[in-house]
């Protein structure tokens, strides 16, 4: 526990306005749910190949586990017209929700800072430097989107308000859902507040928050969050399987995020072998839930709020 002295009056300040005042160390059980009536869902991220997707939903579906939603993150202006088809496909007869990464980011462009390999240089991460980027990162949204693409995964805080703004005035479609990436570095109830008002759907906190962190990003926020239960070690290694159930209980509606501790790292190809034990990983993490969890529900395929290409 902490000392509840330290900052009483800031404390007292965060309540009025209805904020959590501290990390929540009694894990309270979260009384919000998807749509559909579940307390979470599953989600298998980095999935950056027709090979692998069709490989991670096989393995998954032979061995009697749903997965909810595939996440693609090297970049909607690295895949030709075909290969975006052929995911869309496996989406659709699937039924599962499929977001696709805003291409433009520091990580490709021509950034100096980035190119330098320090930590201090490579805080801009996947973020977007100058308006012109803006625009081809928009072009690139709207590339994915006509060819059915409803789910976008967004790097930057800006092209958020952006993107909302125009989904808002008709520019993009509706039912088009937004999610904000761990790449962005959030990590605290006052920026989740701030991400739900610029029209994130959903949103993934940094990889490394305690169970009373991540309850109190819930205490303040009604989007679903998305939070990594396994990674790669380029981003910490950490295998958190069997918090997934209390995960679940403190912070529904959420998308466990599973399967990357199988790759070596974000943001690369993957291969089918990598599906299978990205696949494995997602099938470990669902039946730990469902055996120390077992009243807690999963999301159906096809559930009406998904992401699912057109």
């Amino acid at each position: 526990m902490i000392n509840l002295l330290v900052g009483a009056k800031t404390r007292e300040y965060l309540r009025k306005l209805g904020l959590p005042d501290r990390d929540l160390y009694e894990l309270p059980d979260s009384p919000l749910r998807f749509p559909d009536g579940a307390h979470y869902r599953i989600e298998v991220p980095t999935v950056n190949s027709p090979e692998a997707m069709r490989a991670v939903l096989e393995t998954a579906e032979k061995h009697g586990v749903i997965i909810n939603r595939i996440d693609e993150t090297m970049g909607i202006m690295r895949y030709t017209d075909e290969e975006i088809e052929a995911m869309k496909k496996l989406a659709k007869d699937y039924q599962v929700e499929f977001n696709m990464s805003v291409g433009p980011r520091a990580e490709y462009d021509t950034s100096t800072q980035r190119a330098a390999g320090t930590p201090e240089a490579g805080r801009v991460g996947y973020r977007l430097r100058g308006m012109d980027q803006v625009v081809r990162a928009v072009e690139d949204v709207k590339r994915a989107v006509e060819l059915g693409i409803r789910g976008i995964l967004v790097y930057d805080e800006g092209l958020l308000w952006l993107l909302n703004q125009m989904r808002k005035d008709g520019e993009l479609p509706k039912d088009v859902k937004f999610k904000l990436s761990a790449h962005c570095g959030h990590g605290n109830p006052l920026s989740f507040k701030l991400l739900e008002s610029l029209g994130a759907d959903t949103i993934n906190p940094v990889r490394d928050l305690t169970l009373p962190m991540i309850a109190a990003l819930r205490a303040a926020v009604k989007v679903p969050i998305d939070i990594h239960v396994d990674n790669p070690k380029s981003t910490g290694g950490m295998i958190r399987t069997y918090e997934a159930p209390e995960i679940v209980r403190i912070a529904a509606p959420v998308y466990l995020k599973t399967g990357n501790s199988a790759l070596v790292t974000h943001g690369l190809p993957t291969t089918e072998r990598e599906g299978v034990n990205m696949a494995r990983q997602a099938i470990l993490t669902a039946r730990t839930v469902q055996k120390y969890f077992p009243e807690a529900k999963q999301s159906k395929r096809g559930a009406p709020d998904l992401a699912i290409p057109k």
